[in-house]
């Protein structure tokens, strides 16, 4: 037989380590040893007489062209550096996507954000019990004792907070209690092990089996309900562990238990020596899948080979992945990646010479247990070189189980142009899949210059009709539409040809201006948006169509939210199913206007979850024959509509916006209050992006909350810029701002990239922020904002900061664009003409504050 092939995939296909841990400094107090042996203590002096021990030895000394001793080893990796052998050994691994569990307590640990100096996509497992000790070790605020009902509304409401920042949950309950997890534990049951674990002090270890089973339960429910996968330490470790408790077999009553059918756990390191068993559990449970990192390269070459075919006795092929489970050591994941593409081939060309496969079937089987599993289990995207090919194949294996299905299917290729609006071209799921999620699709290069009330470029943009861009799915945002079936969305990057990016793209200038702040002030802007929109109901009146609020209640009623709960309930869930956050939604001050505030995360993916969000509110509402409007004055004479963003700035995991202590004045730090200074400075200018459209300007009045004249303020609602101690934050401290001016005709990735500029100038030039406006601002003392769309260009033109951060050629699209809107609003109001209020909202145009028409029904459909 001829394994050319099958030898040719295992070496060339692009590893998805889907299990590992964070590398650390080559002076860190955590001996090099480690990375060959679980072993701790007085056993370790026996580790070197091991198989794999000497094996990998020579494996590394073979990598870097050492002798073969742990002390040449040791003084090349002094001498070279962990920057240069990383590079080599992650070259050599040939590893294109980490998702690493950074719950280990390793001395001098790098972030996850180094990693990805090494392999282009890095993602994080987030480990439960390290998640409720550090929420035990912070204690309350209000310095009370904790119950299980204030742990629980906190522990969960942290997980729900991250949910879709990562990629999956992970449990070390093997190492606690053991894996017979009562599905059934109490509350007192829980409560009792909560206060045996806080009795032994700080810092606090969860151990108590009552409280570990309930923490994963409860765990196991949030993974379940944002369909993030579980993965669980099984079989060995380090001498902590009771082996004869970590079986998997144990897990029976979890997976009989009815709330968790629809689970999704993954067995980490082979389960070994339970390989067996953890093949059964794959063959008879839906919600197990299996990991063989670990196992590979920790066992002798016979070892390694004999547990994975185990696990393939009789686990499905589609439900076994690589991993590395590479820690602290670069040469762990060479290692893991080496002997696991070694192993894999032996395995499947013995199963070939047995007749268990035939070759072809043997080599898709490479390819799913190195990637596509891995790629669609955890809904990985192919940001960069991941091998395109590899995910061309995943996105077939995502097709529904018929092809039937699949032929009917659609995609919609979703981006959000510089007035605003939402925009979309649907493919055929099939077409998505063999062509446009590699190749893209093409869209004439005007679109970035195209005005919200008509589909023409704008004079002086610099876009024509002439030339095309493609329109490049960013496959870590594909998600099913929970309210149209069969259908599923993509959000997009605007590139010049695949993997090139195009000058005027927004995402991309977000992550251009987010990179600046990394590298110059290792910085990063977080962001949680505030929807506030209007539900409307037609009816007929003497035979007109008549636009109506759906109700007349007031700000935060009982009643208006019951009139409309069935409504939200559908959008809520179809948001939660999108891996968005839902933090709190209420009836709002207007007749008909509610509000719905999503999870703060970081300010890309903040940017990606609003324009989500807005399409599951404008759908559902139309489902139930009402028209969603976000639009910032949809009506004159009631108030207007925002979309608040409260911001914040983070630093090696830990917010350092907020003041360490009260001693500091305002209680924001000084990083913060130069940030927010210099975004104070330039918040005329920014109106033109998170304000785009004349009618914007109809809501930026006095005594309407939305922030009329330049000034900043301690929870002052009047005030554009608003400090923030929402409850949780310390006394005397602030957490974050909010920007009351963006509303939701913005496109929010230019709205915050805009932020971030000024931002970055206040840091830059250390610009002082001024004493805060803790009144009802005083029209005779305060500078007034911008009243208008024009104003705010004006400012615009002024203010050249901005063109450095956003670039000369997208500032003057966006400049052009504001420009037709200013001229249309000027000759509106030259002839003055009146709406009838009767007429179909999406037929007519909106009045501004003086009579005039500011907006068409495409302004408002963008909104």
């Amino acid at each position: 037989m001829d394994f050319s092939e099958l030898r040719r995939t295992v070496e060339e296909v692009e590893l998805v380590d889907a299990h590992a841990h964070n590398i650390v400094s080559i002076d860190s107090n955590f001996p090099f040893i480690h990375a060959f042996s679980e072993a701790y203590g007085d056993a370790v002096s026996f580790s070197p007489h091991s198989l794999s021990f000497k094996r990998s030895l020579r494996d590394i000394a073979e990598l870097y062209g050492s002798e073969s001793s742990l002390e040449a080893i040791e003084e090349h990796r002094r001498v070279s550096g962990l920057q240069s052998i990383s590079t080599s050994c992650f070259k050599a691994a040939g590893i294109s996507t980490l998702l690493i569990d950074d719950g280990l307590k390793f001395d001098k640990k790098h972030d996850l954000e180094w990693h990805r100096s090494f392999t282009p996509v890095v993602g994080r497992i987030l480990r439960i019990e390290r998640v409720a000790e550090e929420i035990l070790d912070e204690g309350l605020t209000d310095g009370s004792s904790w119950t299980l009902d204030s742990f629980t509304k906190a522990f969960v409401s942290k997980l729900k907070s991250v949910a879709g920042e990562i990629f999956g949950f992970k449990s070390i309950a093997a190492y606690r209690s053991g894996l017979e997890i009562n599905p059934n534990v109490t509350a007192i049951e829980a409560e009792e092990g909560l206060e045996q674990d806080l009795s032994a002090g700080k810092p606090v270890r969860v151990a108590n089996k009552n409280f570990v089973d309930y923490i994963f339960l409860q765990s196991l429910e949030v993974a379940q309900s944002y369909d993030l996968p579980m993965q669980i330490h099984t079989g060995f470790g380090d001498k902590d562990l009771d082996m004869r408790l970590s079986n998997p077999l144990h897990l029976r009553a979890v997976l009989e238990d009815k709330r968790f059918l629809k689970s999704r756990i993954v067995i980490l390191h082979a389960s070994y020596p339970f390989s067996r068993e953890a093949s059964y559990l794959a063959s008879v449970y839906s919600q197990i899948y299996l990991d063989f990192g670990l196992a590979i390269p920790k066992l002798s070459v016979h070892g390694m080979i004999s547990s994975v075919k185990e696990l393939l006795e009789l686990a499905p092929i589609n439900k076994v992945m690589f991993s590395t489970d590479g820690y602290a050591f670069p040469e762990t994941f060479y290692l893991g990646a080496k002997w696991s593409r070694e192993v894999v081939f032996a395995v499947l060309r013995d199963a070939c010479i047995d007749g268990d496969l035939s070759i072809p079937e043997a080599v898709e089987a490479a390819k799913d247990i190195f990637a596509r599993n891995a790629i669609r289990f955890y809904k990985i995207s192919p940001t960069n070189s991941l091998a395109s090919s590899e995910y061309n194949v995943v996105s077939k294996l995502n097709t529904s189980s018929s092809s039937l299905e699949s032929d009917s299917s659609l995609v919609r290729i979703i981006f959000v142009d510089g007035s605003g609006q939402h925009r979309c071209r649907v493919v055929p799921k099939k077409r998505f899949d063999d062509a446009v999620s590699k190749n893209g699709v093409g869209l004439a290069r005007c679109i970035m210059s195209m005005v919200s009330f008509m589909d023409a470029p704008a004079e002086g943009s610099g876009l024509t009709a002439v030339g095309e861009i493609r329109l490049m799915p960013d496959l870590s945002t594909k998600l099913r539409i929970p309210w149209s079936e069969h259908e599923e969305m993509v959000l997009c990057d605007m590139q010049i040809k695949a993997g090139t990016a195009w000058e005027y793209c927004p995402r991309e200038a977000l992550r251009r201006v987010s990179k600046i702040l990394k590298d110059e002030f290792n910085l990063e802007m977080k962001a949680g948006f505030e929807n506030e929109f209007y539900l409307l109901k037609s009816i007929t009146r003497e035979g007109n169509e008549e636009w109506l609020p759906f109700d007349s209640s007031h700000y935060c009623s009982s009643s208006a939210f019951d009139a409309a709960s069935q409504i939200f309930r559908e959008i809520s869930a179809a948001i939660h199913s999108l891996g968005i956050s839902v933090e709190q939604l209420h009836a709002e001050a207007g007749n008909g206007q509610f509000e719905i505030a999503l999870g703060y995360t970081t300010c890309n993916k903040a940017a990606d979850n609003l324009i989500y969000a807005r399409e599951a509110v404008r759908a559902i509402a139309r489902k139930h024959g009402l028209l969603a409007t976000f639009a910032p004055k949809y009506k004159l004479d009631d108030l207007g509509s925002g979309s608040h963003v409260h911001l914040s700035l983070w630093q090696n995991g830990k917010n350092v916006f907020m003041a360490k202590d009260e001693s500091s004045k305002h209680g924001i730090s000084t990083t913060g209050k130069e940030f927010m200074a210099g975004v104070l400075h330039h918040l005329p200018s920014i109106l033109a992006f998170v304000a785009p459209i004349p009618n914007s300007y109809d809501r930026l009045q006095p005594n309407t909350w939305s922030g009329a004249y330049l000034c900043w303020g301690n929870d002052n609602k009047e005030a554009p810029l608003r400090a923030a101690s929402p409850p949780g934050t310390p006394d005397g401290l602030v957490s974050n701002f909010e920007m009351k001016s963006f509303d939701g005709s913005a496109n929010p990735h230019l709205g915050l990239a805009a932020i971030i500029a000024a931002g970055i100038d206040g840091l830059r030039r250390h610009l002082p922020l001024p004493e805060p406006v803790d009144t009802i601002p005083n029209p005779e003392k305060l500078q007034r904002l911008p009243t208008s769309l024009s104003e705010s260009l004006e400012a615009l033109h002024k203010d050249d900061l901005l063109k450095e951060f956003i670039g000369e050629n997208l500032m003057v699209a966006i400049k052009a664009v504001r420009k037709v809107c200013v001229w249309v609003e000027t000759q509106l109001q030259s002839t003055s003409r009146e709406v009838d209020s009767r007429e179909p909202l999406d037929e007519n145009l909106v009045k501004s504050s003086n009579g005039s028409q500011l907006s068409t029904s495409r302004e408002i459909d963008c909104t």
